[in-house]
């Protein structure tokens, strides 16, 4: 592999941004959190406040009217928010997910839309490949779009898209080949809720992310016009794949922010709590499970950074990148199943308190499971990871 650089220090001006994004959660996102993840509403009152505090526009390009950015800048702005509320932090990170599609192979005219309709609050948009029976093999979906004059006619059901509701743009992936083989017969299209047939779902009840609603979006011969293919015609397919390979880092980041929320919470309690006339954090079996997390989590950001940065050292477009994916698929996974595995254990050092809702980390615990599935179940990730590996990176 050719290693594109490294550095382990953020610049002097991503930390005054993690700082701003710090204070801003401590203000306003972690006093909602618990409320949120009880009442599962979407918290339109912080959607509003990051548009205000110029948060949707990180990581858009300026030219195309977003606030600039790259990856890196997104992922610590997940991270931080993700230390308190990891639904609310879906609130950017959904919006990213349906719009890479657009920044990789769309139209000036689309990105434009995108970028500056995120970042001023006019648009927000959801990703829609996973189907009722195609979830691992997304070639496999059985959404159908047929040529109607200069227009499509899409019919189809995707399942579990995040944010849809909210969202009032979809980039919607469909068969437009049935005869060609799987993969290679695939389209991307952008589709707008008020177009005539977009229908939502059920809301499903979820265990964790709440307030970030997951629902079906159902197409019933909906009619998309030409201008709103995305890429090429039958060539969506590497536009999924690129896509998630851009996203994985995003979930990384998610998952990174719940295990350090936990972590800070469990340290403090673990200082203060005593036992047998002493804090609890002087047991040497405590403090060796602590010594075991932080070295997971600083591990974990190591992954998540050099991941991010890949994406931002590499071209927008769909040219084949396996650099970009073998760091996306080793960060996602590491990072998610370190999540799950240091809120299980901060739960622990709770003992019974752990247990109760009235302490936020058995809602970090309901959050983290999701990052080991979504985007890719990790089981995926090592197949990723293994055929960089074996195919020579």
């Amino acid at each position: 592999m050719v290693d594109q650089g490294l550095n382990f220090a953020l610049s002097e001006e991503q930390e005054a941004f993690r700082r701003s994004v710090r204070q801003f959660v401590e203000d306003k996102v972690a006093p909602r959190a618990a409320e949120v993840d009880e009442s599962d509403e979407y918290p339109w009152d912080l959607d509003e406040l990051m548009v205000k505090s110029g948060f949707t526009g990180v990581s858009y390009p300026e030219e195309y009217g977003g606030y600039g950015g790259g990856a890196l800048e997104l992922a610590l702005m997940i991270e931080e928010i993700s230390r308190w509320s990891a639904g609310i932090a879906l609130v950017s990170a959904v919006n990213k997910l349906g719009a890479i599609p657009i920044l990789l192979a769309g139209t000036t005219d689309q990105k434009k839309l995108v970028s500056e309709g995120i970042a001023t609050g006019t648009h927000r948009m959801s990703y829609c490949l996973t189907e009722p029976n195609s979830g691992s093999d997304a070639a496999a979906m059985k959404s159908r779009a047929v040529r109607d004059g200069d227009d499509w006619i899409i019919t189809g059901t995707k399942r579990f898209i995040t944010g849809a509701g909210p969202s009032d743009l979809y980039t919607y992936f469909a068969v437009t080949d049935p005869d060609a083989e799987n993969g290679r017969n695939i389209t991307c299209f952008l589709v707008s809720s008020d177009m005539k047939g977009f229908e939502l779902g059920r809301k499903e009840d979820k265990m964790g992310i709440r307030g970030s609603p997951t629902r079906e979006v159902i197409l019933d011969g909906v009619r998309v016009p030409k201008e709103n293919v995305v890429g090429e015609v039958n060539q969506g397919f590497p536009i999924a794949m690129r896509t998630l390979d851009f996203s994985r880092p995003s979930v990384a980041a998610q998952a990174l922010g719940i295990a350090q929320g936990a972590f800070d919470f469990a340290v403090d309690y673990v200082t203060e709590r005593e036992q047998f006339g002493k804090a609890i954090s002087t047991f040497q079996g405590m403090q060796f499970m602590f010594a075991d997390m932080a070295m997971k989590i600083e591990t974990a950001r190591l992954a998540v950074y050099r991941a991010a940065t890949a994406i931002d050292n590499s071209h927008w477009d769909l040219k084949p990148d396996p650099f970009v994916s073998y760091w996306a698929a080793i960060a996602k996974c590491y990072a998610s199943d370190v999540a799950m595995a240091v809120t299980t254990d901060c739960v622990q050092a709770l003992g019974g308190y752990g247990y109760i809702k009235e302490y936020p980390v058995e809602r970090m615990m309901r959050d983290a499971k999701i990052t080991q599935i979504y985007e890719g179940t990790n089981q995926i990730q090592r197949v990723v990871i293994a055929r960089s590996v074996f195919r020579g990176r």
